[in-house]
């Protein structure tokens, strides 16, 4: 069974970890961790309108790697020498993505320890929210079993949605 869980370095925007939880809903992810007090300051989850938060564990950590699930890869996800295109990039089943903060990167130790380190292959820097969503979407498109079609379509939209291709 595939498993997802997703770290967050010291992030310090609200906005952006609201819609972080917002991607782990739509993607499926089952947890997510952070570091850092920054976020603890302003955590009101603005942009969280699904309210994930309900069905997705958020926890505060004071190291990111002693939080990797067991069983799961560590990939690094942030624009670092050396890194592999996300494109070329085959996830694992059972993932633990660590992604930089908005304003700085991922710790030498914890990209030291990664079973893989990735990047988005863009001109300049997404934010924490767009790497997240974009990395997520990335896994989803690789998926041979994905779940698609009308059923998934009239489970996930809006309720003021109804609209059909004729």
């Amino acid at each position: 069974m595939s498993k997802v869980s997703i770290g967050l370095t010291n992030p310090k925007s609200p906005a952006n970890v609201g819609a972080v939880l917002r991607a782990a809903g739509c993607y499926q992810a089952e947890q997510i961790f952070y570091s850092g007090s920054r976020y603890d300051y302003a955590s009101k989850f603005h942009t969280d309108t699904k309210n994930a938060r309900q069905d997705i564990p958020m926890q505060q950590t004071s190291c990111l790697l002693k939080a990797k699930p067991e069983g799961a890869k560590l990939i690094c996800v942030d624009l670092v020498e050396g890194a592999q295109p996300l494109p070329e990039f085959v996830h694992p089943e059972q993932a633990y993505y660590v992604f930089g903060p908005e304003d700085g990167t991922i710790e030498q130790a914890v990209i030291d320890a990664a079973d893989a380190v990735v990047y988005v292959p863009t001109k300049g820097c997404m934010n924490l929210a767009a790497s997240v969503n974009v990395l997520l979407y990335d896994r989803l498109a690789k998926n041979v079993n994905r779940n698609q079609g009308d059923e998934l379509i009239k489970t996930s939209r809006d309720t003021n949605n109804k609209v059909k291709v004729r």
